[in-house]
């Protein structure tokens, strides 16, 4: 299978690296472009045999698989621009969240499978979300759900929940570092730690803890309730975050579905009038 990624920015350079490492597909039967050819050039460095395509038409017409990965408002016009090359028997990938699998697949002929990659499917690790258009072959849907297992979990989901799966499967890795700085400055801000050692037992803090959850061992409230002793030191803890975080977690989904609905408002926008 031929697999073409165009778009090689954050998450496209993501999705190539993790793909490649983790021998899901070799490096020569991969093409990828970007709009700055530089970009895509810079793969091309670290593995030899990959092909960098002089156009997204280039990639489509040499690719069975096509993977789009730019911004959201780009999208239709790679879409124009592709159309062309792709027939019934390819598949075209989406990552973009607020662009559905029926509005690709009313300008395209071929397979259609939106799938919202995560910054964790490097490590091959956490999810990633999938869902197939209506006029997916079945061959594609295993192919597919096949391949992101290589560097994740494949979760199918539903249109409706799109947005706030995201929020957790693809914002949360940002979320929870910014949360887990903010965790070590106040430590180096209120004691006599320093920055290294209070990163590195934080870090390791938080792998022990995915462990902890990977392997069964606790759920989250069976965690805190081993960890927090009656009135002991984590309890106080405990105490302060009830007392602080308050509705900060509910604002936060309410700012990110009100952005998604804003370029959800740009793109639907796009596709009516073209």
């Amino acid at each position: 299978m031929k697999i073409g990624v165009i778009g090689t920015g954050n998450m496209g350079t993501i999705l190539v690296e993790a793909l490649i490492d983790s021998k899901a597909i070799s490096p020569s039967s991969m093409m990828i472009t970007n709009r700055t050819i530089a970009k895509a050039m810079l793969l091309k460095d670290k593995y030899k045999e990959i092909k960098v395509g002089e156009s997204a038409r280039t990639v489509a017409a040499q690719s069975d698989l096509v993977v789009i990965c730019v911004k959201p408002l780009e999208v239709i016009k790679v879409l124009d621009q592709i159309e062309p090359h792709l027939n019934k028997e390819k598949c075209l990938i989406s990552i973009t969240s607020p662009i559905s699998t029926s509005k690709i697949e009313d300008k395209v002929s071929c397979s259609v499978v939106r799938v919202i990659p995560s910054i964790t499917n490097r490590a091959f690790a956490g999810v990633s979300l999938i869902t197939f258009g209506d006029r997916c072959l079945d061959v594609w849907r295993k192919k597919v759900g096949k391949l992101m297992a290589e560097i994740s979990v494949p979760v199918h989901i539903e249109e409706n929940v799109t947005r706030v799966a995201s929020d957790i499967v693809s914002c949360g890795p940002a979320f929870f570092s910014y949360l887990l700085q903010s965790f070590i400055s106040a430590a180096v801000k209120e004691t006599s730690i320093d920055q290294k050692t209070a990163t590195i037992l934080a870090s390791e803090m938080i792998v022990g803890l995915g462990e902890l959850l990977k392997q069964g061992h606790y759920t989250l409230p069976s965690l805190q309730e081993k960890v927090c002793v009656k009135g002991g030191i984590t309890g106080e803890g405990i105490k302060v975050l009830e007392k602080e975080v308050g509705g900060v977690f509910e604002h936060l989904f309410q700012a990110t579905h009100a952005k998604f609905n804003e370029d959800l408002e740009k793109v639907e926008g796009q596709f009516s009038n073209h």
